[in-house]
């Protein structure tokens, strides 16, 4: 229905961005319909992508804080830097969010990723729901681990997760989520991989 709308639209899975052999992985929710749904690049072209990539850049993850180019799509000079971003589901959503059989049926692309990054350090998960997925990915209980704001949590396999408010345009209007506040996960992300 989207490709028949816009047919110029990416409009089917979004692939992740980055090497696997980076030591940071950022776990999103699933591609927005106005930004990684059409650009095919996760967090470009929406709000989100307007925190995250300028918080990647100032810590040396992203050689560019622009997501989008002059043309206002994934911009082409935009490199990661030890840094690989992906999302627990790959397809638009169902109204922007995805549920939970989606997010189960999908889960096992997100443990594969992980298993195939040898060099992965650090796991940002970008909201509760993207929290929940990477849990489920390793097979651990949600209750064990609390969500929580710049809350850092051991796995077994000695990699660190690290939760964030995710960088939606809600949060961030709302003022649950800073720029500072959004900015110092990064710093301590960069702080552990160091």
């Amino acid at each position: 229905m989207i490709r028949q709308r816009d047919p110029d639209w990416h409009a089917r899975p979004v692939p992740a961005f980055g090497s696997l052999d980076a030591q940071l992985l950022v776990v999103g929710l699933g591609p927005g319909e106005k930004g990684a749904n059409r650009t095919g690049r996760p967090f470009s072209g929406d709000v989100a992508g307007e925190l995250l990539y300028p918080a990647l850049h100032r810590f040396g993850f992203a050689s560019s804080p622009a997501p989008l180019g002059s043309d206002g799509w994934a911009n082409p000079a935009m490199s990661l830097s030890n840094c690989r971003i992906t999302n627990a589901v790959r397809c638009l959503p169902p109204a922007n969010k995805p549920t939970t059989p989606e997010i189960r049926q999908c889960n096992r692309f997100l443990r594969e990723e992980i298993e195939a990054m040898p060099q992965l350090k650090v796991i940002v998960a970008l909201g509760a729901i993207a929290h929940q997925a990477l849990l489920w990915s390793y097979g651990l209980k949600v209750k064990e681990y609390a969500f929580g704001h710049n809350v850092r949590h051991a796995l077994p396999d000695s990699r660190v997760l690290v939760d964030s408010y995710h960088c939606s345009g809600y949060n961030w209007r709302t003022g649950r989520l800073t720029r500072e506040s959004f900015e110092a996960v990064f710093a301590g992300v960069a702080a552990l991989i160091t």
